[in-house]
């Protein structure tokens, strides 16, 4: 561990401190380059976009700018450690959008002493960009920052510690049952957590039909039930009128298990009592819920899923947040609406149902993928996600009404 830290900071300090760079795309060689660039040629862009704004969009590289934004108050597994510790995990979304969808980023943190100030913050800096990723910011400040900017921003913001959790967990549990032989909306759910990624987990699997009365909801203090008096409004959604108010008492006969909470929090024991053929997908990281070898040595019967990149089915948020936003940003969407994460979820599901060419073992370090209990969900490194989702959400966002232009022809099409 001692030698991985280290490898750790010599990747972010070597050659170059920090993860992402800014680079010019047009000629900047003579006198006359420098007239068409700056003074006095940029005046003539200048009044075309006061003219009419869309014009940003063909004279700046707005249509291609995604802003990484944070207060740092929910650091991955860490904790509220501030805005500028939270710096290396927005540079590194950044590479992830360049990487995988060729979308320019940048990172911004952000001090503040309110709620209300952060939302103006990043309100009114909104149009320098084609979209909002909001990251790493805690629950539940974090459900009313987004729906304000929403409101606000003519562009799409999008709370990726939630919904891109979300589209990824419903993706590959929708898979897991039909792997298992089973319905998601006849599915008993045990969620264990009740922040961000939790509740939007839980509302996007009701989308994709799961009924919520079959959802059973655990925050620290056991069940999350109607006759509790200390519930948030986004907690309260989830409150089961039921007796049931521990883990094993709601457990028992579930045939799902969602952990996004704390390490070694489900134990062995509980795993025993759900039903025949269970899926758990255990996506607290570094470390699960419970690790996959337990688990799997209580249940021969089950489909496990974790965050990790070292287990079979790992839920990892690259696979959709960086080709939702390709898309919705390609149609000039004015937000990334239901229909659009849905679109996403089932274009993640359907890939993983396609033979998996061999590109994708190399860079994966498998010999075979097949669609089945060890393999539920596609690969990080497919290339095929970023053709299938894009093109998913952007037609989406078309079909919904919330494309500014129409899809280009030919779009995506691999």
């Amino acid at each position: 561990m001692t030698d991985f830290r280290q490898k750790a900071l010599d990747y972010h300090a070597l050659p170059t401190p920090g993860k992402i760079s800014v680079e010019i795309s047009k000629p900047a060689e003579t006198a006359k380059d420098l007239a068409l660039a700056y003074s006095p040629g940029v005046a003539e862009p200048v009044r075309e976009i006061a003219a009419d704004p869309d014009n940003a969009y063909k004279y700046t590289a707005k249509g291609n700018l995604v802003a990484v934004i944070t207060n740092g108050t929910a650091i991955l597994g860490l904790g509220n450690l501030g805005p500028l510790a939270s710096k290396p995990v927005m540079e590194g979304k950044a590479l992830l959008f360049k990487r995988f969808a060729n979308l320019d980023s940048v990172d911004i943190e952000v001090k503040h002493r309110t709620t209300e100030e952060f939302i103006q913050t990043v309100a009114a800096i909104a149009d320098t960009f084609g979209g909002i990723n909001l990251e790493d910011i805690k629950a539940p400040e974090c459900f009313e920052i987004e729906k304000a900017l929403i409101e606000r921003c003519n562009i799409p913001v999008f709370h990726d510690d939630q919904h891109g959790t979300a589209i990824v967990t419903a993706a590959g549990m929708i898979n897991a049952l039909d792997v298992q032989g089973k319905d998601i909306a006849e599915a008993r759910v045990v969620c264990m957590g009740a922040g961000a990624a939790a509740v939007a987990c839980m509302e996007l699997l009701i989308k994709c039909g799961a009924q919520r009365e079959n959802i059973y909801m655990l925050d620290r203090k056991g069940v999350i039930h109607t006759r509790r008096d200390d519930l948030n409004e986004y907690k309260a959604l989830f409150a089961n009128n039921t007796d049931k108010r521990t883990l094993e008492d709601v457990i028992t006969d579930a045939d799902v298990f969602v952990g996004v909470s704390g390490p070694d929090v489900l134990p062995a024991e509980a795993v025993a009592l759900m039903a025949p053929n269970p899926v758990i997908f255990a996506c607290s990281n570094p470390d699960p819920e419970i690790k996959p070898e337990l688990a799997h040595s209580v249940r021969q019967d089950l489909v496990m899923g974790t965050g990790r990149s070292d287990y079979p089915n790992q839920v990892n948020n690259v696979l959709c947040f960086p080709f939702i936003f390709r898309g919705a940003l390609d149609v000039r969407a004015s937000c990334i609406n239901d229909e659009m994460k849905v679109a996403a979820v089932d274009a993640i599901r359907a890939l993983a149902k396609e033979p998996v060419p061999q590109e994708v073992l190399n860079a994966s370090g498998y010999d075979a993928l097949t669609f089945g209990k060890d393999y539920v969900i596609p690969k990080p490194m497919d290339p095929r996600l970023l053709p299938r989702v894009a093109r998913a959400v952007a037609v989406a966002a078309v079909e919904s009404g919330v494309a500014r232009i129409s899809l280009p022809e030919n779009y995506m099409l691999d």
